[in-house]
């Protein structure tokens, strides 16, 4: 049976109607519009706002920021839930993406918004998630996943230092959130490698039974 991704693609499907909503009003073209809507910004989560170190993971700031982030959170969300199920990608997502969100707004006045600290988070939960893995840590493809996260990472900070506009501060801060809570043990243990077939061409995976394994 094959795994779907239920979570991932929720977040896709709400990132897309909020991005839309944007568009209609053109609020990704003016700050104080992205404020009203949820933005990060310094002065208010510290008077209290906190609900906008989520709602700001939603926002976008225009066409090549909301496709660039949601064609990588389909990319790692959807292989991240497949491979270690909805509520461990779930607490991955929003945890970084809160801290990553509390990082700018200590350090910058805003406004920001963005999925990519939590995308960043996903990234560094990938490599001590599979590293800690017994399914998953001794089959051949997980090394070159794994350095290609490390390359798409060290490019992706690049960048940041690069240009102005992209706040490398949160995505540090989700990165950093995301290796630590790639290094939360399993709760449940894994099938047997012998039982399990993974695809990582299409990202799916199903179970030589017929039956749908347990998440880690």
């Amino acid at each position: 049976m094959r795994r779907k991704a239920p979570v991932t693609k929720a977040l896709l499907a709400i990132i897309a109607i909020v991005f839309a909503f944007e568009v209609l009003t053109n609020a990704f073209n003016d700050g104080d519009k992205l404020i009203s809507m949820g933005a990060i910004s310094h002065q208010l989560v510290f008077r209290g706002e906190v609900w906008r170190l989520i709602a700001y993971m939603f926002l976008h700031g225009g066409w090549l920021h909301w496709l660039s982030n949601s064609w990588a959170l389909y990319q790692l969300g959807t292989l991240y839930e497949v491979l270690f199920g909805s509520k461990r990608f779930t607490l991955i997502f929003f945890t970084t993406g809160i801290v990553a969100g509390l990082a700018s707004a200590i350090l910058h006045p805003g406004p920001a918004v963005g999925a990519s600290g939590a995308v960043f988070g996903l990234m560094g939960a990938f490599i001590f998630s599979i590293r800690r893995s017994p399914l998953y840590r001794h089959q051949p493809w997980t090394r070159s996943l794994i350095g290609q996260l490390v390359f798409w990472i060290a490019v992706n900070i690049a960048i940041g230092y690069s240009l102005p506009f992209i706040d490398n501060t949160a995505h540090l801060g989700g990165l950093v959130a995301g290796l630590i809570l790639g290094l939360i043990p399993h709760r449940v243990p894994p099938p047997p490698p012998r039982e399990s077939v993974i695809d990582v061409g299409t990202f799916n995976h199903r179970d030589t039974e017929g039956t749908e394994g347990q998440p880690l």
